[in-house]
């Protein structure tokens, strides 16, 4: 067996039952991995050295190909519905039998990697990959061990990860020929028939998912995190698409992380080791950043170039509205190591209204807070899932439905605690349409804006305006903002039609009691009060 890069003294494959592989390449670094896929030709360089893929049939998650082994272990504890699917304990053991035959004669890319920036909380993991960018996206999304770490690495979850195994779904038991298995008894994951790479980074979230709250009592998140100089934190929860990644790459504070958190009794802390951010028309001068991260390293996902250049036109959208690129944390300037925060003092809840209702910036009570958590109100925007084309109205309980395992009240009821004992200002942001609905005279609220009013909310420069209660959401308007035009702040004065805002505003308050119907027998009053109210013409 020909064995190339460095491993630990006693780490194998084999011992996964993955036998008679061709040449096993261990913990490559990007320089080589990214070698090895343009000897391939399953990429390129763009002008800027990053590498540039195509991961083919599927540019976004397939949620309805997300499955969880069901057992003794998880049967009464997973929350069973349309995103955690039961899967058979045989079906997977036949399934991971055909999987890790596939890799023999194959060449194989191993990576040792963990979880969780914490040391308390820490998860090692092994990914094994088909294709070298696979395991370049793990080097970039998880944490690195050290040299001396590698030595005596033992492994507590392990990915396998075949782009190229096309399940049969009839003898499978999946629903067609790609997939995304978790098992919570053997500490796998199986991913396969899909090379989109954000299957990689979500499977493992969903672990730490189940694990942190239903295990350890930490509060699991989907949210960027970042510090500033006086040491306060803040957090940014949200969908895919709404500005996590954005708004908390802000040069005057430190990032901790963009999209996955940890917050304990001590503090807050990093799941990864990356960022995964959307480039959809991504420039240097609305996202610099992350624009200058797109270098020897990084990874672009699904772009199109400029014609007769290597220079991507992040306009294009020819393949997906979902474009990506991963990157090593340290490749943003000001992101903080480790990537640990404290208890947070200011929480941001991002949404993105296609209806054009919401304030660009609203403060939340308790109540509403727990309200708006339990509703995960945003947009589905266009690319983050297969057949998603434009923005389409969704409730994302926690503001990670897809990612949960557990019911959406460990979440809910760990938040209200973690609020209480901190005292944390809550904040609702829209950074969807103003002035209208998506296609119907609206435009989306410039970032800039937005940018200037979380920074007056952080810096407590916000808390000195004088505030309107919304007569529909019950939120709190501020009336006027540093740096920021006072017109936009209230929805209803920038449709030319106030008739028809009001309309609009009752019909999405109707969208959200209808969606908490299925919380209404065990959420408290004060979260049933902090409903938004339809109003009778």
């Amino acid at each position: 067996m020909n064995i190339q890069g460095k491993k630990g003294a006693n780490a194998s494959i084999e011992s996964l039952g993955i036998n008679n592989t061709g040449t096993q390449y261990w913990n490559l670094s990007p320089e080589e991995l990214t070698q090895h896929a343009l000897d391939k030709k399953q990429g390129v360089l763009n002008d800027t050295g990053a590498l540039a893929i195509n991961t083919g049939e599927f540019t976004g998650r397939s949620p309805k190909d997300k499955f969880i082994v069901k057992d003794a272990n998880t049967e009464n504890s997973v929350n069973w519905n349309n995103f955690n699917i039961p899967f058979e304990p045989a079906k997977f053991d036949a399934l991971y039998d055909k999987i890790t035959k596939y890799f023999e004669g194959k060449e194989v890319y191993v990576r040792d990697a963990y979880a969780c920036a914490d040391p308390e909380f820490k998860l090692n993991l092994r990914v094994v990959t088909e294709l070298p960018a696979s395991n370049m996206f793990a080097y970039n999304m998880f944490l690195r061990p050290t040299a001396t770490e590698i030595e005596n690495f033992s492994p507590e979850w392990t990915i396998i990860c075949a782009p190229g195994f096309r399940a049969d779904a009839a003898i499978d038991g999946t629903r067609q020929h790609n997939f995304a298995i978790l098992n919570f008894t053997k500490k796998c994951a199986i991913i396969g028939g899909t090379g989109y790479t954000g299957e990689i980074k979500k499977g493992i979230f969903t672990v730490l998912n189940y694990v942190l709250p239903h295990e350890k009592n930490v509060l699991s998140m989907h949210c960027s995190a970042n510090i500033g100089k006086d040491g306060d934190t803040a957090l940014f929860f949200g969908l895919s698409g709404t500005g996590k990644t954005t708004l908390s790459a802000d040069p005057n504070r430190g990032l901790i992380g963009d999209d996955e958190h940890g917050w304990t009794d001590k503090g807050t802390f990093n799941f990864e080791g990356g960022c995964y951010a959307k480039c959809i028309d991504l420039t240097e001068e609305k996202e610099p950043d992350i624009y200058r991260a797109i270098k020897p390293g990084a990874i672009l996902e699904n772009v199109e170039f400029i014609a007769g250049t290597n220079k991507v036109d992040y306009t294009s959208s020819k393949i997906t509205e979902n474009t990506r690129v991963s990157y090593p944390l340290n490749y943003i300037s000001n992101s903080v190591e480790p990537s640990v925060g404290g208890i947070p003092k200011n929480i941001f809840f991002l949404t993105y209204d296609a209806y054009g209702v919401l304030p660009p910036i609203s403060k939340l009570s308790t109540g509403q807070a727990m309200y708006n958590f339990l509703s995960g109100f945003t947009s589905k925007v266009a690319g983050t899932e297969a057949g998603v084309t434009e923005p389409t109205l969704t409730f994302s309980t926690c503001f990670g439905a897809p990612f949960l395992p557990l019911h959406p009240t460990k979440y809910a009821t760990l938040l209200g605690k973690k609020l209480e004992e901190s005292g944390a200002k809550v904040w609702m942001i829209n950074t969807g349409m103003s002035g209208g609905s998506y296609g119907k005279g609206g435009s989306r609220m410039k970032l800039p804006a937005t940018r200037a009013m979380i920074t007056a909310a952080l810096n407590g420069e916000l808390e000195k305006s004088t505030f309107t209660t919304h007569p529909v959401f019950g939120i709190e308007i501020p009336t006027s903002c540093p740096g920021v035009d006072a017109s936009i702040l209230d929805p209803r004065n920038t449709w030319v039609s106030k008739e028809e805002y009001d309309a609009k505003a009752n019909q999405l308050a109707s969208e959200f009691i209808k969606n908490f119907e299925k919380y209404a027998d065990v959420a408290s009053d004060e979260i049933k009060a902090a409903a938004p109210k339809v109003l009778v013409s």
